[in-house]
């Protein structure tokens, strides 16, 4: 007779008579405190079904083999079939494979079940037949390029329509309050989706009597908004002519149609008034020039060559090569249009310091690595001086001169990405160059603004609060406005606030709230608008709450989360939600920005989302704690908030995920190589490999810096913190995403790690999105990723 097929019915069968009232395997049991069982979870069976069994361990019983579902397991072991059949096939060859299964629970548990397991190995162990096994394709391929005829895209996009499409050609997520100098004006900028499947854009919104209207055309983006020091006229940017290529514009306020200021060669970035209201100040970025990785990565459009023909190749030797960011000045009244500063002089950020002088935050190099050793810098633009006014051993960002010149303020903050930037105030004073840093009652400050010569707004964050306040110069006072658990700022990366007078006005929302505008004065707020509407009602129908929570770390340390969870009681399945940077913070905001938190929740899932050492919020101290160690103790942070949720209840240990992007997908791919109980692993833009990312980025200094590491160091971080280095150790199956754009993290980064896994047989799938860059922006490519995100951790955290 044939031998039987590995784990059919037959096999099983056979197995459950020999272990029937088997004498010593029933002796052995009896020794057991209790019955245990063990549960075996092969994926990708023979028909590409999930194949299940159990073994169950009982002092009356003995031992007994069922096929299915579990009632009860201390123990899982996952893996593939294909894996599991290649590695007995080996076996039977003589050969030692690596163990293809990874197992989820106590292991204590094999302590204890060890004597019964053996003895009934030794009585139920027959000869079974092997199948073979071909190489299949990757994990989650099946799904195939286009998703859009499966059911869970069919439910995604439903999930999507009911989310965003209350707003589709309206008014969606707000972001970047203005306020005319003597109050009486607001304007806000909003995100505005035209459809599903059309590209964002921006639009500004005037905010009056409760309502918001709109200011600018609904053709290509408007945002920038900046009113003149008489409140009389609005500049703003928009690229309605040349889309991607922002241009200055100016709306006379209470008039029709905006006219549009002088053009400048590249785009502009930013618009800035003269404190007298005679000049604008634009910030351009010449055509072609590196995009901040929070901004997307890529480049800055740049003209189409008809004549250029299409073999030529792409040629890089060096700075001059790479566009420079330039300094320009209209005159209001005659429309002329100037270059300021010298030659070689390349302004990230920049400000008035009175009506005749620039403050900038600059570098003698283009490169996006040179904005990371910027100094805050003074032109004279009389004499076209400029001097340098600050240096720090951390980055500079958001500065902002007085209206009579005298001082300049900036925050000093250690920053992974240019455009996150959350640290200390710090103001400089002109003439003599000294400092003073005010006392923000434990804030990291993200937004800065002068309200009058003597008087500082500023907005941040202070561990899971955002904060908004004033600070009088001439005293060194502070005064904290407004405190929330909940956001500040919109769809702003850290908080912000705006200012006039005594006024304090902000955006607040939090996880299932809709975004209010609110001003603050005198200690009472003042609601000015709130912009409900039906997709803010159904994210709270299906997004279950947020509470934020702490644990200590292992060297005992506390650490801040936020758990979002589904309705009923736990464990659940959890997936932690993992920041970028690895300096930013979560804040408790609308769903919690990313789109696979709220629809996890709804699909049953708890989402946590960490803020380990390193994140922003709590200081510089608190930051630079990682740097040197990105993947140590920072690691380990995850890990204990995982411990924690599991003791409390919360979750589950059996099904725990990891998602993230950025910083966060390295850290989705690295935590697998330290702990292979993660049921499933979503690294998103990651970092993977610390050498070869050095040499293909565009950020390669940010990385030794904040790994302290040497390329010539064979033993060093580059090597002994890249997950493919540790790539045999995982069985965690991983889907792997990256933007073909992507300049910060390349797209190679994933593409390393996905042909690492395959090599040992991991489940491992590559998704690479050929018009995304540092992270997935447009809506129908963001509702495929949902759709392979929640059938990842569906297939491999099965609830």
């Amino acid at each position: 007779m044939s031998a039987p097929e590995f784990m059919s019915p037959e096999h099983v069968a056979i197995m459950r008579e020999k272990l029937l009232d088997e004498p010593t395997v029933l002796a052995v049991c009896r020794d057991l405190d209790r019955s245990y069982g063990i549960t075996y979870v092969l994926d990708d069976g023979p028909g590409g079904e999930q194949v299940r069994w159990q073994m169950t361990f009982d002092p009356e019983a003995g031992v007994h083999v069922d096929l299915g579902d579990p009632a009860r397991a201390d123990l899982v072991y996952r893996g593939t079939w294909a894996a599991v059949m290649r590695a007995a096939t080996a076996r039977r060859r003589g050969e030692e494979p690596a163990d293809p299964l990874t197992l989820h629970g106590d292991p204590a548990v094999l302590d204890r079940i060890g004597p019964a397991f053996a003895a009934a190995h030794r009585v139920a162990a027959i000869e079974t037949s092997l199948p073979d096994v071909e190489e299949r394709p990757e994990q989650h391929a099946r799904m195939g390029a286009d998703v859009r005829d499966t059911p869970l895209y069919a439910e995604v996009a439903q999930h999507l329509d009911r989310l965003l499409g209350p707003t589709y050609g309206r008014p969606g997520v707000l972001r970047d309050l203005e306020v005319s100098p003597d109050g009486t004006q607001v304007v806000v900028t909003a995100t505005v989706l035209d459809g599903p499947d059309a590209s964002p854009r921006a639009a500004i919104l005037a905010v009056r009597d409760g309502s918001i209207e709109p200011l600018t055309s609904d053709v290509g983006s408007a945002h920038g908004a900046r009113f003149s020091p008489d409140g009389r006229t609005l500049a703003f940017l928009t690229d309605r002519r040349t889309p991607g290529a922002a241009q200055a514009a100016l709306l006379r306020t209470g008039l029709g149609e905006a006219v549009a200021a002088p053009v400048a060669a590249g785009a502009v970035e930013y618009v800035r008034w003269s404190p007298d209201g005679r000049h604008l100040l634009l910030g351009v970025a010449g055509e072609g020039a590196d995009r901040a990785a929070a901004a997307g990565s890529g480049t800055t459009a740049a003209r189409p060559d008809p004549d250029r023909a299409s073999w030529l190749p792409r040629v890089t030797s060096d700075s001059d090569d790479v566009p420079w960011r330039t300094l320009w000045v209209v005159d209001v009244d005659s429309g002329g249009l100037r270059r300021v500063g010298p030659e070689r002089w390349n302004v990230w950020e920049a400000d008035w310091a009175g009506s005749d002088a620039v403050v900038a935050i600059a570098s003698s190099s283009p490169d996006e690595d040179a904005w990371y050793r910027a100094t805050l810098d003074h032109l004279d633009l009389g004499t076209g001086d400029v001097r340098t006014l600050l240096t720090s051993d951390v980055q500079l960002a958001v500065p902002t001169g007085s209206p009579d010149g005298r001082r300049i303020a900036v925050v000093q903050a250690l920053c992974s990405d240019r455009g996150i930037a959350a640290g200390e105030l710090t103001v400089v004073d002109v003439d003599t160059a000294e400092t003073h840093m005010p006392d923000t009652l434990g804030a990291d400050v993200s937004d800065v603004r002068w309200i009058d010569p003597q008087r500082l707004g500023y907005a941040g964050l202070r561990r899971l609060e955002c904060v908004a306040g004033t600070v009088d110069t001439t005293r060194w006072t502070t005064e904290e406005q407004v405190r929330s658990t909940g956001s500040l700022g919109g769809g702003s990366m850290h908080p912000a606030a705006a200012f006039a007078g005594d006024d304090v006005l902000t955006i607040q929302e939090s996880y299932v709230k809709p975004q209010r505008i609110v001003r603050t004065s005198g200690g009472r707020d003042d609601l000015l608008y709130e912009h409900r509407h039906a997709g803010v009602d159904h994210l709270r129908s299906i997004a279950g709450t947020a509470a934020a929570v702490r644990w200590q770390a292992p060297d005992g340390l506390e650490i801040d989360g936020i758990l979002c969870t589904p309705d009923g009681a736990g464990p659940f399945a959890l997936v932690v939600n993992l920041h970028g940077g690895p300096v930013w913070g979560f804040r408790e905001t609308q769903g919690m920005t990313y789109p696979w938190v709220a629809f996890l929740v709804s699909r049953g899932f708890a989402v946590l989302s960490p803020n380990p050492r390193g994140s922003s919020g709590r200081g510089r101290a608190f930051a630079e704690r990682v740097v040197g160690d990105m993947g140590g103790a920072d690691a380990h942070d995850v890990l204990a908030g995982i411990a924690s949720l599991v003791d409390r209840g919360m979750a589950d240990p059996d099904r725990v995920g990891l998602i993230g992007g950025s910083y966060g997908g390295f850290l989705s791919a690295w935590l697998p190589t330290l702990d292979t109980r993660i049921a499933a692993a979503v690294p998103m833009s990651p970092v993977t490999d610390w050498t070869s990312q050095t040499f293909t980025t565009n950020i390669a200094r940010w990385g030794l810096q904040f790994l302290q590491a040497d390329p010539q160091d064979g033993d060093g971080h580059l090597h002994t913190r890249s997950p493919v280095t540790y790539a045999s150790r995982v069985r965690t199956p991983c889907l792997l995403v990256a933007g073909a754009h992507d300049r910060c993290t390349p797209p190679g980064q994933a593409e390393e790690f996905h042909r690492a896994l395959r090599l040992h047989d991991v489940p491992s799938a590559l998704v690479v999105y050929p018009e995304e860059g540092h992270g997935v922006r447009h809506p129908a490519a963001r509702a495929d990723l949902l759709t392979r995100v929640a059938s990842w951790f569906e297939r491999h955290m099965p609830q």
